[in-house]
């Protein structure tokens, strides 16, 4: 999916709402749970329950290598079942030195089809650079996350005028661009929003952290949107618990339709009128 392609879908579904598939085995409903594979069964009825107000999704690839062989074939298994039409998004965090990355990327762009990985930046430009040769695949840098650890090195002063997180943005986009390249910025770092958008004004950004984190919604849309929407705010507690009964899917459905409204009415307030380049 090209940066234009994701812009239309964002405008034509009004939403940018990216579902992350953080599935956890022991919090299933209890009604699955005799299904022959409860972990796929309920990916589906959650994906073909929140398609309409979505995106995007995004696994939590942790979640799956937990389970060990099958899990890696349940997270193939649902990649697959997101339809061609939503971006798709390998939450991975690699990043190794270049031969080692090379063989991540195969992993999740080749083998999985994944449309994007998240990658850890720490180690480098030539960490990133063989994420970014794979043509049509997006790499999503770590920039400012959400958690509480994130204070202990992103916002050190690394010199007079950047803190890590902006030395991370400006250094990286010799390295990509809009194009094939996204960052991470945590909702609940609003306040930092307007020096990234300043660094990375065109980029797309990958915003976890509204929902059951408490990151603001409309804080994030207020500050962090461009004018082609530039962001893809993720949610996954809040829709995938929605309701721990028979109901889960409609539950799910409910929480996502909600937040797709609040995103309409976002664009419509803070999209910049210039969204052509």
């Amino acid at each position: 999916m090209t940066y234009q392609d994701l812009f239309e879908t964002i405008r034509k579904k009004r939403s940018y709402l990216c579902v992350g598939l953080d599935t956890d085995p022991a919090k299933l409903p209890k009604h699955l749970l005799d299904h022959p594979n409860p972990v796929l069964e309920f990916n589906r009825r959650i994906i073909e329950a929140t398609a309409p107000y979505c995106v995007a999704y995004k696994p939590n690839t942790a979640f799956y290598e937990a389970m060990g062989s099958q899990g890696w074939e349940l997270l193939r298994q649902t990649l697959e079942l997101i339809p061609r039409t939503h971006f798709s998004i390998a939450d991975a965090k690699r990043g190794d030195i270049g031969n080692t990355s090379k063989m991540y990327a195969k992993a999740f762009f080749e083998d999985m089809k994944a449309d994007a990985i998240t990658v850890a930046p720490y180690m480098g430009a030539d960490s990133v650079q063989p994420f970014l040769e794979f043509e049509g695949k997006w790499t999503i840098l770590l920039a400012l996350t959400s958690n509480s650890g994130s204070q202990d090195f992103q916002v050190l002063n690394v010199d007079e005028d950047h803190c890590l997180f902006e030395r991370v943005i400006k250094t990286s986009q010799v390295w990509g661009d809009k194009h094939q390249m996204m960052y991470v910025v945590g909702a609940t770092q609003t306040t930092e929003l307007q020096a990234v958008r300043k660094l990375a004004p065109d980029h797309f950004l990958l915003v976890p952290g509204v929902g059951a984190q408490g990151g603001s919604l409309e804080e994030v849309s207020k500050w962090g949107m461009n004018r082609h929407c530039g962001l893809l705010v993720n949610a996954s507690r809040s829709i995938l618990w929605a309701s721990d009964g028979e109901d889960f899917a409609e539950a799910a459905a409910a929480e996502a339709r909600r937040l797709q409204e609040h995103m309409s009415h976002y664009l419509e307030k803070y999209l910049p009128s210039q969204q052509h380049d």
